[in-house]
């Protein structure tokens, strides 16, 4: 118990052995949030929230060396404020507007700044906020995301469209069919196909999910539609 309590102790000073952990495992953290964002083909997958978290876990490395190894004077915490207001410009990138009604990637970017604040929270040493951090993540955007769409009871469905020219026309098809009633997410292809483009649709019950495949099926370009 003792020699585990040294080890503990030894990996939250300031050296060579802990910076090497810190870094490594703000990449498996962030590898993890963004695995499970990329499998939604979310625009901020695997490799950008690996960068977010290693890249806030540099700042608070910054600010220890700053301090503790150069003695230079200042608050320590400065640099790595600066990441969670940073943090807030990339991630208006992801967030649309669609039919100035429907606002869509607000999760991913509040999980890419949940990932920044991980990632300093690893640079700083602290491993047990962390952890916990990322258990809180990872569960949001999955156990409560199936909890969520239970019980809006809205209908997930997946639409396969053949070559990037027809997509404004399959748009325009699920607009006349749902109007506003809907949230869309363009993604890359789930089959894989070079030129193919996938749309991710939730929309409410009051419209059948037989009745909106069999008329998109109906459209030029779409190879399938399947129900998520």
């Amino acid at each position: 118990m003792g020699q585990i309590q040294y080890i503990l102790g030894y990996l939250k000073e300031f050296n060579l052995a802990s910076i090497l952990l810190r870094l490594f495992l703000s990449v498996v953290v962030g590898g993890i949030i963004g695995f499970e964002r990329g499998r939604h083909g979310s625009a901020a997958g695997f490799r950008t929230q690996i960068l977010v978290c290693v890249g806030a876990a540099m700042t608070s490395l910054c600010s220890l060396y700053a301090s503790l190894s150069l003695g230079l004077p200042g608050d320590i915490f400065r640099i790595s404020a600066q990441v969670i207001s940073g943090i807030g410009f990339l991630g208006a990138g992801i967030i649309l507007v669609r039919n100035n009604t429907t606002v869509a990637g607000l999760t991913t970017a509040a999980g890419m700044w949940v990932t920044a604040t991980i990632g300093i929270a690893l640079g700083y040493g602290f491993y047990e906020g962390a952890l916990v951090g990322t258990v809180i993540c990872v569960s949001t955007t999955t156990l409560l995301t199936k909890l969520e769409r239970k019980t809006k009871q809205s209908i997930h469905f997946y639409a396969e469209i053949q070559s990037i020219e027809n997509v404004q026309k399959a748009l325009e098809e699920l607009e006349s069919i749902l109007e506003k009633d809907m949230v869309l997410e363009v993604i890359p292809a789930k089959s894989g196909i070079s030129g193919n483009v996938g749309i991710n649709v939730t929309t409410t019950p009051r419209h059948s999910y037989e009745s909106i495949r069999d008329s998109l099926l109906k459209t030029d370009g779409i190879r399938y539609v399947v129900k998520d």
